[in-house]
């Protein structure tokens, strides 16, 4: 998964326009945010919990790069992301990039690891705008889950540990 820091730069077509669909997953519908040809493009955000959405369904090659990981966990979601944020939002989530299926790294050692405080990665984690592809689930607090995607106690919570168990010894998820 590429992480694209300059939209302008990533792909020959950054000027393409945004095209939104919903994509239906074991946790939920999806909005999935990209530019780019109908068969190829970059993600730009995916929004969690996103029930209402009425949208086209995502083309082939968005939902198959999300079927290959609600199948088998250990395998990562691999797609081109162009993502908009500072610097360091964008060094955090590289670091986050990096962390593998079934593994965990408190907000704490990501913060030791970048030369910064665990509340400033915790506001990048909150910040990422593509959850799942840039996996903040396996970010979690010294002693306890954290939170997820600015959510603390409700359903993107939810989310997260079910995405956790989903990649851990919990039971799996299905399509």
């Amino acid at each position: 998964m590429p992480l694209d820091a300059d939209p302008a730069q990533a792909l020959p077509d950054a000027a393409a326009a945004l095209s939104v669909t919903a994509l239906d997953t074991p946790i939920g519908r999806l909005a999935l945010h990209w530019r780019g040809a109908r068969d190829a493009g970059a993600l730009t955000r995916v929004v969690l919990a996103a029930d209402d959405l009425e949208a086209p369904m995502a083309p082939p090659w968005l939902a198959a790069a999300f079927a290959v990981y609600f199948r088998d966990p250990g395998q990562a979601i691999d797609l081109p992301v162009r993502l908009a944020g500072t610097p360091f939002q964008q060094r955090v989530w590289q670091a986050i990039a990096a962390i593998p299926p079934a593994a965990t790294r408190t907000y704490g050692e990501l913060a030791a690891a970048l030369g910064s405080s665990a509340r400033a990665v915790g506001g990048a984690c909150r910040a990422n705008p593509c959850p799942l592809v840039v996996p903040c689930h396996r970010v979690v607090a010294r002693h306890g889950l954290g939170g997820f995607a600015g959510d603390l106690d409700g359903r993107l919570l939810a989310i997260k540990r079910l995405l956790l168990a989903h990649e851990g010894q919990g039971p799996r998820l299905t399509p």
